[in-house]
């Protein structure tokens, strides 16, 4: 059996990004583990540190229980390089060249309304774009994108 993955996504604003990820990916809060009924109660367990709060976190998951979750938290030391594991948000659809690419552009207006910045552009196949915090990801056309 195949292990499942979680996300973690180092950061200085949690629920900022939170904002930007459910925006982009679709997600939604994942809920509290269980017997627990807020993710507050949930931390209390844990005797955080002097000045950590509820805020400092965020947990996003698929609604749909596809993808992998992802855990927003915040950390002392700021991001100083290149991203070494990125996300790609995947356009769904199939099409010709310039249809695929068409969705590809709708998709980055999108995210940049959303808090996003386009950051490369590699013409007809995918786009490089950055968080609200710098956190590069890619967009890009879906894995089945046969001609019609």
């Amino acid at each position: 059996m195949a292990a499942r993955i979680d996300l973690t996504l180092d950061c200085t604003d949690a629920q900022l990004l939170a904002r930007f990820w459910r925006e982009a990916l679709g997600y939604v809060d994942e809920p509290p583990p269980a017997p627990f009924a807020t993710r507050a109660e949930w931390l209390a367990q844990f005797d955080l540190p002097e000045g950590e709060s509820v805020d400092d976190g965020a947990w996003l998951c698929d609604p749909d229980g596809i993808g992998p979750r992802l855990a927003i938290l915040k950390v002392s030391e700021p991001k100083t390089a290149k991203n070494r594991l990125h996300i790609d948000i995947r356009v769904p659809g199939h099409g010709t060249p310039d249809e695929r690419w068409a969705r590809i552009m709708a998709e980055a207006v999108r995210l940049v309304a959303a808090g996003g910045v386009v950051r490369e552009e590699f013409t007809g196949h995918h786009l490089v774009l950055a968080d609200p915090e710098g956190n590069e990801f890619c967009v890009a056309a879906g894995p089945a994108t046969t001609l019609v």
